[in-house]
């Protein structure tokens, strides 16, 4: 070993020896520097979602005319015109959504009286076996007024325990609220000098690292990039689809909510199978309101829908989108879903099609390569 490589040994491993004595410190500071920068990594993702929108609201031809005030003022307008698009499809989701939940919930709470009601002609039908009931609990001897006591102090522990749950809420959700805001703001400052930072990026990674593997890296997040944006219209293609399926199955089968429930399923479907089971769960609860029958229907019609969309539907959109066959496409979801979760689900499919391409190319780079040498060996 020579004296160079034994003196990086050397720090490297008192490196590693500090860095296990002062693990909980270590710890502690790459958390707080995690919530730091949480706000701006939401900011990225969100300027790249918005991105996509506004990159096709910038190809509308007016905004192209040199010298007009629609080609000065089209990054503004673009980003504006995203945003206001997203919000209003929430909005319109909340709208179509709510108030018939709510309106299903009235339901319930109207039935609840005449619920009550049965129940206390059961009981009152059982009054002549009371008095052996009170006899037995006598004979028991309880000591009810401690019980009473204890339960009373329970309860008391309980409303505090609630009030300070409903605080520990109130400020984890103003908190979530302003690193959301945080993170739009970043997001729109991203997109209004995107071309200005890519090229600051570009600058800074040809000065400092080699033509080949700046070479390398640009073929890899290119690919990247391009697939995550066909993947992410693909996955919102994917979900207006099974919405649409939804209402009109829901409308041929003559279930309640169909405009409501589809939506809903549709809204849902953007997120990997939690998704689809909240939106079943709830358009079941809102039918369940009018019909139960119905409801036990709508479950078995959500049931083949989801078997259709996750077999079928899926991995033909999204598989197709991003250039990945539909076996891929099942099994980087299954693998995906079991490393990861629902963020593995998500991110699999991309992944796996990027993967997918550069390995693709490589082959066929590769191939033409020794097509060349075999027909020289050929010819000779």
């Amino acid at each position: 070993m020579t004296k160079k490589k034994f003196i990086w040994f050397t720090a490297l491993l008192a490196l590693l020896i500090l860095c296990i004595k002062y693990s909980d410190s270590i710890l502690g500071f790459i958390g707080l520097l995690w919530s730091l920068i949480t706000p701006l990594l939401l900011g990225c993702v969100i300027a790249y979602i918005l991105n996509i929108l506004v990159t096709q609201i910038e190809k509308i031809p007016f905004f192209h005319k040199e010298g007009t005030v629609f080609c000065k003022i089209r990054r503004p307008v673009s980003i504006l015109g995203s945003i206001t698009a997203i919000f209003a499809i929430a909005i319109l989701v909340i709208l179509i959504v709510i108030p018939q939940l709510v309106q299903a919930i009235g339901v319930i709470v109207k039935e609840i009286p005449a619920v009550v009601s049965e129940i206390n002609l059961w009981l009152s039908s059982f009054d002549k076996d009371w008095p052996q009931l009170q006899e037995f609990l006598e004979s028991l001897n309880v000591n009810w007024p401690q019980i009473l006591q204890k339960a009373a102090s329970y309860l008391t522990n309980g409303l505090s325990s609630v009030f300070s749950s409903t605080m520990y809420i109130v400020s984890v959700i103003s908190s979530m609220v302003v690193t959301a805001v945080v993170a739009l703001i970043f997001a729109i400052y991203i997109l209004s000098g995107k071309e200005k930072l890519f090229h600051q990026f570009q600058t800074l990674a040809r000065t400092y690292l080699k033509e080949k593997f700046y070479t390398g890296m640009s073929l890899i997040l290119k690919t990247a990039h391009d697939t995550f944006t066909k993947f992410i219209v693909g996955q919102c293609t994917e979900a207006v689809i099974l919405g649409s399926l939804c209402t009109i199955g829901m409308l041929l089968f003559r279930f309640p909510y169909a405009t409501m429930v589809g939506t809903l399923i549709g809204a849902t479907a953007l997120l990997p199978v939690i998704g689809a089971y909240l939106g079943a769960a709830v358009g079941a609860f809102m039918i369940f309101t009018v019909d139960p029958l119905k409801a036990a229907g709508f479950l078995v019609f959500i049931a083949v829908l989801q078997q259709l969309e996750g077999n079928l539907i899926y991995p033909r959109v999204v598989g197709s989108s991003v250039g990945l066959p539909g076996i891929w496409v099942l099994a980087a979801v299954t693998v995906g879903g079991g490393l990861g979760g629902i963020i593995g689900m998500l991110l699999a499919v991309p992944v796996t099609a990027t993967l997918y391409k550069l390995i693709q190319r490589d082959v066929q780079k590769r191939k033409a390569a020794l097509e060349p040498e075999t027909k020289g060996g050929l010819s000779r």
